[in-house]
């Protein structure tokens, strides 16, 4: 595979923690994973199995300790902490199992958040933010906060402000985790939504292996190797 085709490129992926002490802890070693542009994608595992370790390299919160790291053709190598910064919030839409929504802040301005970081002027975030609430059917709460919405519509939110800068992949940590099931096959039925009309590529981090079959491609992660990769029912 040609990996300009990719938009997530890993190559020797090793993560340590407490290096250099008596206590010093590999987590991951040797993670080779590539995304193309457009996949839905789930990374499952068991806890424990390194998985959230590989979401927080992923998703630019952490800094791999060996290995070569690409997302839409920057190299990770190369960047500052500020150029991480932008780029996590340029490149990537995080969905979390606790929303991470901003309390006294309506779902409006939840969602217009990534973007007044990135700069965008508020009449076009305000815009933006609407059309991407009523794109997740969440119109007629734009007004309300978060407190005052059920955990579906909270993460409803959440997905919109992961769309809001247009990044090149949606990272799920767990997006069902805390929803009843009905809720959480709402959930999912909207990332199927993102995927297949919006040309939208995500990643699901699960320990569902039944959500993981939804995907079109299921990479199984233990002991922090991929013991392998399947696809699923997705395709």
């Amino acid at each position: 595979m040609n990996q300009n085709d990719n938009i997530l490129h890993l190559s020797g992926i090793i993560k340590r923690f407490y290096i250099g002490k008596p206590n010093e802890l590999q987590i991951l070693n040797g993670i080779d994973l590539d995304v193309k542009e457009g996949e839905f994608v789930s990374i499952v595992g068991a806890s424990g199995s390194g998985k959230t370790t590989l979401m927080n390299v992923i998703g630019l919160l952490d800094r791999p300790t060996e290995g070569k790291y690409i997302i839409d053709g920057v190299d990770i190598d190369e960047a500052t902490d500020k150029d991480l910064s932008f780029i996590r919030n340029q490149k990537i839409g995080f969905v979390f199992q606790t929303y991470n929504l901003v309390a006294k802040t309506s779902a409006l301005k939840n969602v217009e958040l990534p973007m007044l970081y990135a700069g965008v002027p508020r009449k076009e975030r305000t815009r933006r933010a609407q059309e991407l609430l009523a794109l997740v059917g969440m119109e007629d709460r734009m007004k309300h906060l978060p407190e005052e919405l059920s955990g579906g519509q909270k993460q409803r939110v959440a997905i919109a402000r992961s769309m809001a800068n247009n990044p090149a992949i949606i990272l799920a940590d767990e997006p069902t985790g805390a929803l009843d099931s009905k809720t959480g096959r709402n959930v999912m039925d909207l990332f199927h939504k993102l995927n297949k009309e919006q040309g939208k590529t995500i990643v699901l981090i699960t320990h569902s292996t039944e959500l993981a079959e939804e995907t079109g491609r299921i990479i199984t992660i233990k002991d922090g190797s991929i013991m392998g990769e399947r696809a699923g029912k997705g395709q």
